[in-house]
């Protein structure tokens, strides 16, 4: 309404077009000084403010892809007290919107001919500490050179990604290599069962053989069933959405290995999750350290 009247007060004056719209001339002046003098503004147009400033910043920090449940979470992380609605309210003054997954393609193909190891997860995603149960599977990126396959395997505990692999054939070597990464990185301190799909890739007796080389019993998904690896696929299709989806088209191999490198060492470090209570897979693992740190260096105390 004001900028009605600023875009036409110079052909007809303020007072006779406050007369029309039936409302008080001191209205629009009282505007203009607020505009003018931001300590003239309410308290809650202040406040609305220093919000949208802090929301803008934390949905570009984290990639552009937080909704109202995350940015609420984060800001209150920080220490700001803010009200989910009015997150809500001033992200859709500010046109924020996070993003919303869609249905995940099929990349791994079952093979049925091949002897499977038994289903030692039955659909329960959950560890009790870091290391306990891992969850691996790929997918694929369309580029202008050809299809880019990335490989990920996941520490269920944390929802870590403690290995991941790009490669231009999703043959063995797109698996192991990422399992590689994960077996070179961290230190197996206890039994660990790594959980896959009935891919042909995840049979092949090179991963098999490196899983028992490596003291890790494998477990394989029951054939047709949408749930079989459920976790590794939910992870997937976040890389999907806040990634691919949303930053293609792609040209090619480097493009995509660049863009995956930089998404898993933020999805580690600082992508906050509602299954974790809202922290980092990172700080969700420190916090467990801590803990079993603690009455150690009670007793030794005492």
């Amino acid at each position: 309404m004001y900028a009605f009247i600023d875009a036409h007060r110079a052909e007809y004056g303020v007072e006779p077009i406050c007369a029309v719209l039936q409302i008080a001339p001191s209205g629009y002046y009282r505007h203009h000084q607020q505009q003018a003098d931001g300590a003239r503004r309410s308290a809650r147009a202040q406040r609305d403010e220093q919000l949208q400033g802090a929301i803008q910043r934390v949905f570009t920090q984290h990639h552009a892809v937080y909704g109202v449940r995350k940015i609420w979470n984060q800001l209150r992380r920080e220490g700001t007290a803010v009200a989910r609605c009015t997150v809500a309210r001033l992200m859709r003054r500010l046109g924020l919107c996070g993003v919303v997954r869609g249905q995940r393609p099929i990349t791994t193909r079952p093979d049925t001919a091949a002897p499977c190891p038994q289903d030692l997860v039955q659909r329960q995603f959950t560890a009790d500490r870091p290391n306990q149960l891992w969850v691996a599977d790929f997918t694929y990126v369309a580029t202008w050179r050809g299809f880019v396959y990335v490989a990920f395997v996941i520490d269920v505990f944390a929802r870590r990604l403690v290995g991941w692999r790009a490669h231009t054939t999703m043959r063995t070597d797109l698996v192991l290599d990422a399992l590689e990464q994960a077996l070179h990185d961290r230190d197996l301190d206890g039994r660990l069962v790594v959980h896959t799909d009935r891919g042909s890739q995840y049979v092949a007796m090179r991963y098999t053989n490196r899983l028992a080389d490596a003291g890790a019993a494998p477990s394989v998904g029951s054939a047709g069933d949408a749930y079989d690896n459920a976790l590794a696929e939910s992870i997937i299709g976040l890389y999907k959405t806040e990634v691919i989806h949303r930053r293609g088209p792609w040209k090619g191999f480097d493009d995509v290995e660049y863009a995956a490198l930089e998404w898993v060492a933020w999805f580690n470090t600082q992508r906050i999750m509602e299954p974790l209570g809202y922290v980092s897979p990172a700080e969700f693992e420190e916090q467990f350290y801590r803990s079993q740190a603690a009455p150690a260096e009670r007793l030794a105390l005492n």
